[in-house]
């Protein structure tokens, strides 16, 4: 049994163990306690198992999507973790349909991320509706989800991630 619940004071020690297990780095657990230090977090969804525990995170940052005259309200997932002995059994997946509902709620429009397309394509991100974002990531990889159904239309826009990103290596 997964429960799902928002971050809360306490919980961080675990959450950097389980990005490093899944991650096998410091990268992401740097990028979250960027995200967090410079108030760019927007949420953050653990998936805790009786017994275990955390065992899965999932992080989206405040996304700036500018267009001549408009402003979106947008996000970025990232990163998204399991621990590689939890992982194949849908934590992941509940992590992100959690996320995107609580996102939902909080009326964001819009939701990037980039990773394996086969992956994210079941939440219904789309590498297509991407190519309309003027962003530092370009590829197959670079997927967006409109939360509000048209909300980028068919113009073009400037995407512009949190500093913390570019501070990655």
């Amino acid at each position: 049994m997964i429960d799902l619940r928002e971050r809360r004071d306490g919980d961080d020690e675990r959450i950097a163990f389980v990005v490093r297990r899944a991650f096998a780095g410091e990268d992401e657990v740097k990028l979250i306690a960027d995200l967090r230090a410079d108030g760019d977090m927007l949420l953050e969804v653990v998936a805790e198992r009786e017994g275990a525990g955390i065992v899965g995170h999932v992080a989206f940052s405040r996304l700036s999507v500018r267009s001549i005259d408009r402003e979106l309200r947008a996000a970025a997932l990232a990163p998204l973790a399991v621990l590689p002995t939890h992982q194949r059994q849908g934590i992941g997946q509940a992590l992100v349909q959690d996320g995107l509902r609580r996102l939902q709620a909080l009326n964001v429009e819009l939701i990037v991320v980039l990773g394996d397309p086969a992956y994210y394509a079941r939440f219904g991100f789309s590498a297509l509706l991407a190519r309309l974002l003027q962003a530092p990531y370009s590829g197959d990889g670079f997927q967006a989800l409109e939360l509000q159904p048209g909300a980028l239309g068919k113009r073009a826009w400037d995407a512009t991630y949190p500093p913390a990103f570019s501070k990655m290596s």
